[in-house]
Formats: C-alpha cells, sequence, structure tokens
C-alpha cells in the first residue's frame, strides 16, 4: 500500500474491537513519531502509553467524564497514548516568539500523525482526541505540572467494514493556488 492509499483509508474510530494490541506494533508507531521532524530539532514530546487495564480505566473515568463525556467511546480503545509536550529548545521558543508560532504544536502535531499513519498501517485504528481533562491525566500519569498534554489517542483494532466511507474534503481546486494566493477557491 502506498502512503497515499495509507492516507485515503485512513479513519478515526470510535468502535474498537475487544482485543489486546500488540507492544511490538506500538513500538513501531513510537518509532515512526520518533523520526518526526521537528523545529530546530527540538523533539518536544513524550508518548506515555496507557495499556494496563487498570490504569486505562481510571484514566479513561477521569479523562472523559462530566462535560468531556462527549470523547467517552474512547474507553473501549485498548490503550490510550498520551502526547506529552515538552519544554521547547531555545531557538524554538526565540523563533516562535518572533513569527508568533507555537512551533511546539505544529512538531507534536507531526509526529502524532506520524504515529497515526503506522497504525494505520499496521491494521490499528486511531483517533485523535483534543478533547479531555488534561488536569486529571496529568494527576493520573504523574506529569508535571509544567508539561502540557494536549493530545490523547485511542488505540486498537476495529471493524474496518463498518467504517469504510469516503473522506468529505474540499475539492483540489478551491483550497489551491500556484505562485500567489489569487484564485484559490474562487
Amino acid at each position: 500500500m502506498t502512503l497515499l492509499d495509507i492516507i485515503k483509508h485512513r479513519r478515526s474510530v470510535r468502535h474498537f474491537l475487544d482485543r489486546p494490541v500488540e507492544r511490538e506494533k506500538i513500538m513501531l508507531c513510537l518509532e515512526a513519531a520518533r523520526l518526526a521532524p521537528s523545529a530546530c530539532n527540538s523533539q518536544p514530546w513524550k508518548f506515555i502509553i496507557v495499556d494496563d487495564e487498570e490504569m486505562k480505566d481510571r484514566l479513561c473515568h477521569a479523562a472523559f467524564s462530566g462535560v468531556y463525556s462527549i470523547t467517552s467511546f474512547a474507553k473501549k480503545a485498548p490503550l490510550i497514548v498520551a502526547v506529552v509536550s515538552e519544554k521547547a529548545k531555545f531557538l524554538e521558543r526565540i523563533g516562535g516568539l518572533i513569527r508568533d508560532t507555537r512551533f511546539y504544536l505544529i512538531d507534536i502535531g507531526i509526529a502524532t500523525e506520524h504515529f497515526i499513519l503506522q497504525a494505520e498501517e499496521l491494521g490499528l485504528g486511531t483517533c485523535w482526541l483534543g478533547w479531555f481533562n488534561e488536569g486529571a491525566v496529568k494527576t493520573i500519569l504523574k506529569i508535571p505540572k509544567d508539561r502540557r498534554v494536549d493530545i490523547l489517542i485511542a488505540v486498537g483494532y476495529y471493524d474496518r467494514g463498518k467504517i469504510d466511507q469516503p473522506h468529505k474534503r474540499e475539492p483540489m481546486e478551491k483550497i489551491t493556488a500556484f505562485n500567489s494566493y489569487d484564485g484559490v477557491g474562487e
């Protein structure tokens, strides 16, 4: 399968099978994330894999309750990955101030997408989650107060036959222009 095929078939999975994920597959996903580019090679991420069932249940109950219950489907995933934003290196912070850009968010986004695409190639489903109780996640996973958990990823096997609907995306001509902004989306 080509990379474009993998991208075309990837979906945000919300219904997981009751089947554990092999540690070897998770390590391949982590390797893909580790190799992601980052501003000034800062690599401002840590990935915490929560696959112990008791710990995952505690984490999910705290992370996806109350106002966050819209993402409670993630409780059924065999594992949850917490993507922790680490402190950026000096040059990245300076560049970010000058450009008014949070490069660490771009960096963890790229690394997370590498993880997700590798998971898809391995037959795993994922769902990128941004709506969760960060404070509770940090407490349960003993993450320092000066770090952020911007992303959780639900990971597991799923029934591909129930999901394979086409992505709804804008047509190419609406999002693309060559050599200047003029004409984009017209």
